[in-house]
Protein backbone atom coordinates (compact mmCIF):
# COMPACT_ATOMS: atom_id res chain seq x y z
CA UNK A 1 0.00 0.00 0.00
CA UNK A 2 1.31 3.43 -0.86
CA UNK A 3 1.31 6.50 1.38
CA UNK A 4 -0.24 9.75 0.18
CA UNK A 5 -1.11 13.20 1.44
CA UNK A 6 -4.19 15.34 0.98
CA UNK A 7 -4.12 19.04 1.85
CA UNK A 8 -7.03 21.46 2.20
CA UNK A 9 -6.10 25.17 2.28
CA UNK A 10 -8.51 27.21 4.42
CA UNK A 11 -8.71 31.00 4.06
CA UNK A 12 -9.44 33.71 6.66
CA UNK A 13 -13.17 33.49 5.81
CA UNK A 14 -13.23 29.74 6.47
CA UNK A 15 -13.52 28.82 2.79
CA UNK A 16 -11.87 25.61 1.58
CA UNK A 17 -9.80 25.47 -1.60
CA UNK A 18 -10.59 22.42 -3.73
CA UNK A 19 -9.29 21.44 -7.14
CA UNK A 20 -11.18 19.75 -9.96
CA UNK A 21 -8.94 16.96 -11.20
CA UNK A 22 -8.25 17.40 -14.92
CA UNK A 23 -6.48 14.09 -15.61
CA UNK A 24 -5.51 10.78 -14.09
CA UNK A 25 -6.91 9.11 -10.99
CA UNK A 26 -10.15 10.81 -9.88
CA UNK A 27 -10.55 12.87 -13.08
CA UNK A 28 -13.45 15.40 -12.94
CA UNK A 29 -13.80 15.08 -9.15
CA UNK A 30 -13.28 17.98 -6.74
CA UNK A 31 -10.71 17.15 -4.07
CA UNK A 32 -7.98 18.53 -1.88
CA UNK A 33 -4.41 18.71 -3.13
CA UNK A 34 -1.85 15.97 -2.71
CA UNK A 35 -0.31 12.85 -4.02
CA UNK A 36 2.22 10.10 -3.51
CA UNK A 37 5.14 10.47 -1.16
CA UNK A 38 8.46 10.45 -3.00
CA UNK A 39 11.44 8.41 -1.74
CA UNK A 40 13.22 10.22 1.09
CA UNK A 41 10.34 12.65 1.57
CA UNK A 42 8.34 13.12 4.78
CA UNK A 43 4.55 13.30 4.73
CA UNK A 44 4.70 17.03 5.40
CA UNK A 45 7.30 17.63 2.69
CA UNK A 46 5.05 15.78 0.25
CA UNK A 47 2.03 17.90 1.20
CA UNK A 48 4.04 21.14 0.81
CA UNK A 49 5.42 20.04 -2.58
CA UNK A 50 2.08 18.84 -3.95
CA UNK A 51 0.28 22.01 -2.81
CA UNK A 52 2.83 24.15 -4.65
CA UNK A 53 2.77 21.97 -7.78
CA UNK A 54 -1.04 21.84 -7.96
CA UNK A 55 -1.98 25.39 -6.86
CA UNK A 56 1.08 27.63 -6.90
CA UNK A 57 0.69 28.22 -3.14
CA UNK A 58 3.71 27.94 -0.86
CA UNK A 59 3.56 26.89 2.78
CA UNK A 60 5.87 25.45 5.43
CA UNK A 61 5.72 21.93 6.82
CA UNK A 62 5.19 23.29 10.34
CA UNK A 63 2.09 25.21 9.19
CA UNK A 64 0.27 21.98 8.25
CA UNK A 65 -2.33 20.70 10.72
CA UNK A 66 -2.75 16.91 10.61
CA UNK A 67 -6.51 16.29 10.87
CA UNK A 68 -6.99 12.79 9.48
CA UNK A 69 -5.49 9.45 8.61
CA UNK A 70 -7.62 7.45 6.19
CA UNK A 71 -7.06 4.03 4.68
CA UNK A 72 -8.69 4.11 1.22
CA UNK A 73 -9.37 0.58 -0.10
CA UNK A 74 -10.46 -0.35 -3.61
CA UNK A 75 -11.89 -3.88 -3.81
CA UNK A 76 -11.56 -4.29 -7.57
CA UNK A 77 -8.11 -2.71 -7.90
CA UNK A 78 -6.01 -3.21 -4.76
CA UNK A 79 -3.11 -1.39 -6.43
CA UNK A 80 -5.14 1.81 -5.87
CA UNK A 81 -5.23 1.26 -2.09
CA UNK A 82 -3.54 4.06 -0.20
CA UNK A 83 -3.09 5.48 3.26
CA UNK A 84 -3.87 9.19 3.20
CA UNK A 85 -2.55 11.76 5.67
CA UNK A 86 -5.06 14.64 5.62
CA UNK A 87 -3.98 18.20 6.46
CA UNK A 88 -5.50 21.64 6.81
CA UNK A 89 -3.27 24.63 6.10
CA UNK A 90 -4.21 28.20 7.04
CA UNK A 91 -0.82 29.88 6.50
CA UNK A 92 0.35 30.09 2.90
CA UNK A 93 1.43 32.63 0.33
CA UNK A 94 1.47 33.02 -3.41
CA UNK A 95 -1.06 33.34 -6.18
CA UNK A 96 -3.42 30.46 -6.90
CA UNK A 97 -2.96 29.18 -10.44
CA UNK A 98 -4.71 26.56 -12.53
CA UNK A 99 -2.31 23.78 -13.49
CA UNK A 100 -2.34 20.97 -16.05
CA UNK A 101 -3.65 18.70 -13.30
CA UNK A 102 -6.00 20.84 -11.18
CA UNK A 103 -8.53 23.67 -11.54
CA UNK A 104 -8.67 25.34 -8.08
CA UNK A 105 -11.75 27.06 -6.64
CA UNK A 106 -12.78 28.32 -3.18
CA UNK A 107 -15.94 26.93 -1.55
CA UNK A 108 -17.68 27.80 1.69
CA UNK A 109 -18.16 24.80 3.98
CA UNK A 110 -21.90 24.75 3.26
CA UNK A 111 -21.47 24.77 -0.54
CA UNK A 112 -18.89 22.01 -1.00
CA UNK A 113 -19.75 20.14 -4.23
CA UNK A 114 -20.19 16.72 -2.61
CA UNK A 115 -22.08 15.38 -5.64
CA UNK A 116 -18.89 15.91 -7.69
CA UNK A 117 -16.47 14.56 -5.08
CA UNK A 118 -15.47 11.09 -3.91
CA UNK A 119 -18.57 9.52 -2.36
CA UNK A 120 -17.01 9.02 1.09
CA UNK A 121 -16.08 12.72 1.35
CA UNK A 122 -19.65 13.60 2.29
CA UNK A 123 -19.14 11.67 5.53
CA UNK A 124 -15.61 12.44 6.66
CA UNK A 125 -14.99 16.02 5.47
CA UNK A 126 -17.76 17.44 7.73
CA UNK A 127 -16.11 15.56 10.62
CA UNK A 128 -12.80 17.41 10.18
CA UNK A 129 -14.56 20.71 9.48
CA UNK A 130 -15.99 20.43 13.02
CA UNK A 131 -12.43 20.77 14.27
CA UNK A 132 -11.94 17.12 15.21
CA UNK A 133 -9.27 14.63 14.16
CA UNK A 134 -10.33 11.39 12.46
CA UNK A 135 -8.88 8.00 11.66
CA UNK A 136 -10.43 5.12 9.76
CA UNK A 137 -11.11 3.20 6.58
CA UNK A 138 -13.13 3.93 3.44
CA UNK A 139 -13.91 0.79 1.40
CA UNK A 140 -14.92 1.29 -2.23
CA UNK A 141 -17.06 -1.20 -4.18
CA UNK A 142 -16.09 -2.87 -7.46
CA UNK A 143 -16.93 0.28 -9.48
CA UNK A 144 -14.15 2.18 -7.59
CA UNK A 145 -16.69 4.93 -6.83
CA UNK A 146 -19.50 3.64 -4.61
CA UNK A 147 -18.63 3.43 -0.92
CA UNK A 148 -19.15 -0.12 0.31
CA UNK A 149 -18.42 0.73 3.95
CA UNK A 150 -16.92 3.40 6.17
CA UNK A 151 -15.36 2.95 9.58
CA UNK A 152 -14.19 6.36 10.78
CA UNK A 153 -13.70 7.45 14.39
CA UNK A 154 -12.83 10.66 16.14
CA UNK A 155 -9.38 10.44 17.73
CA UNK A 156 -7.47 12.70 20.11
CA UNK A 157 -4.21 12.44 18.18
CA UNK A 158 -2.73 10.89 15.04
CA UNK A 159 0.72 9.40 14.82
CA UNK A 160 2.56 10.80 11.85
CA UNK A 161 4.57 8.03 10.19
Amino acid sequence: MRDTTLCFPVDERGRILLGRKKRGFGVSKWNGFGGKIEPGETFRQCAVRELQEETGLQTKAEDLELVGLLDFRFTAEPELNHLGYVYFVRQYEGTIVETEEMEPQWFSADTLPYDEMWKGDRTWIPMILRGRKIQGTVNFAADNDTVESLDIDYVSSIEEG
